[in-house]
């Protein structure tokens, strides 16, 4: 283990969890990642793998058949993932973020169906809320879904969805009117559906089209997808709760979590970062000796490191606040919009120290300089986290009187 990014008061099992998924990572993950990422290849292996491991199921409740673990224990996970390839934590995170939804605001029979499944990665999750004119203005969605006797009828287009292609479960976000009189305020009138489907492209099932993969900068290997609902029929008892006009409250917990998610693939992307840079510093050689040597690299390597350690421990302690039943909105945006920031900043360094042969797609740097700005926008812009801090500061620090 390295002397950056550790976490005090883990119990054996976290340690234990956390050592498998190390190994897993620099002997199944690292050796191939790259050339995965440049083929732009879905790494199936990697997930099998993953799935054997249990780490589909981590946060999933022992009834069900997962191992019930905390955010802090899937967080830790993910960072260790995101540092082998960030691609392969986002086909976690999704996956992750519809069973906690399910875990908690589904109906027992919706527990019951999905969670076993999901557990053992039988069942894999994706959850859409944005649409191709609205970013990260979630309030302004216009697909609906209107009831037809013990069903509902969904339309609309969805765009990024992570694991759009390869998931057979989506969380949906739509409109419903139903119940709801004129001039309810928009994010009471969502819900979250449950569109089963099957995995790949074209028309996944009647009514639902997959269109195909986006061809994006970086974040390679996992598909991300637009979803196209044309006269989709949706049983009643999809609905996420049993219960329509709580679809926003749904996906913002979920996002919430997700969060924290995010932040860990920014701690792990760094932390590999800073593994290159101070790896290649001592490596290469100017005006006689290693570049390590020389001052100007050093003040890298001392900056990014202290990055990397403050991102760390905003993210544990947000994983850790969540854990305890509390609020942690301010401390997940706040480890968020750090730790992506930092991220970008430390690869940046890395890929500086590198000089010309960071440029060069022989080097795993190149494929992190890519990588970093999806966590920039991925799960609410740095725009948008800034806001929701801003906003709960006021909240905490209202003037009384």
């Amino acid at each position: 283990m390295t002397r950056l990014a550790q976490t005090e008061g883990l119990t054996d099992i976290q340690r234990e969890i956390l050592s498998t998924v190390r190994d897993f990572v620099d002997k199944e993950i690292l050796p191939v990642a790259t050339e995965l990422e440049h083929r732009d290849e879905y790494p199936a292996q990697i997930v099998e793998g993953l799935k054997e491991l249990g780490v589909f199921g981590l946060m999933i409740p022992e009834e069900y058949g997962g191992l019930g673990e905390s955010l802090l224990t899937y967080a830790l996970t993910v960072e260790e993932i995101a540092r082998g390839w960030m691609s392969v934590s986002g086909i976690i995170n999704t996956h992750f973020i519809v069973a906690y939804m399910l875990k908690q605001h589904g109906t027992q029979e919706q527990k019951d169906y999905f969670l076993p499944k999901m557990a053992a990665g039988e069942i894999r999750g994706a959850f859409s809320m944005s649409e191709p004119a609205l970013g990260s203005d979630v309030s302004a969605i216009s697909s609906k879904g209107v009831r037809d006797g013990d069903d509902y009828v969904l339309n609309g287009q969805k765009m990024w969805l992570t694991n759009g292609g390869t998931s057979t479960l989506v969380a949906v976000l739509c409109r419903t009117d139903e119940g709801h009189p004129e001039g309810t305020a928009p994010h009471k009138s969502m819900t979250t559906f449950l569109v089963e489907k099957e995995a790949g492209f074209g028309e996944v099932r009647p009514g639902l089209t997959i269109p195909g993969k986006i061809d994006k900068m970086g974040y390679k290997g996992v598909d991300t997808t637009e979803l196209i609902m044309d006269g989709l029929r949706i049983p009643a008892d999809r609905v996420l709760g049993g219960e329509t006009g709580r679809g926003f409250y749904h996906m913002m917990d979920g996002v919430e979590v997700g969060r924290v998610n995010v932040a860990a693939r920014g701690c792990g992307v760094a932390q590999r970062a800073f593994e290159l840079g101070v790896s290649y510093a001592q490596q290469r050689h100017t005006f006689g000796k290693p570049i390590a040597q020389h001052q100007a690299i050093q003040f890298k390597l001392a900056e990014m490191a202290t990055k990397v350690e403050a991102a760390h421990a905003m993210m544990v302690n947000a994983a850790r606040k969540k854990d305890s039943g509390q609020r942690n909105d301010l401390e997940a945006g706040m480890a968020k919009y750090l730790a992506s920031e930092y991220c970008k900043e430390v690869v940046e360094d890395a890929f500086r120290i590198h000089g010309g042969y960071g440029f060069s797609k022989e080097y795993e740097i190149e494929r992190l300089y890519r990588e970093a700005p999806m966590l920039l926008i991925g799960e609410g812009t740095a725009e948008i986290q800034k806001m929701i801090i801003g906003r709960r500061l006021l909240e905490e620090y209202r003037i009384q009187g």
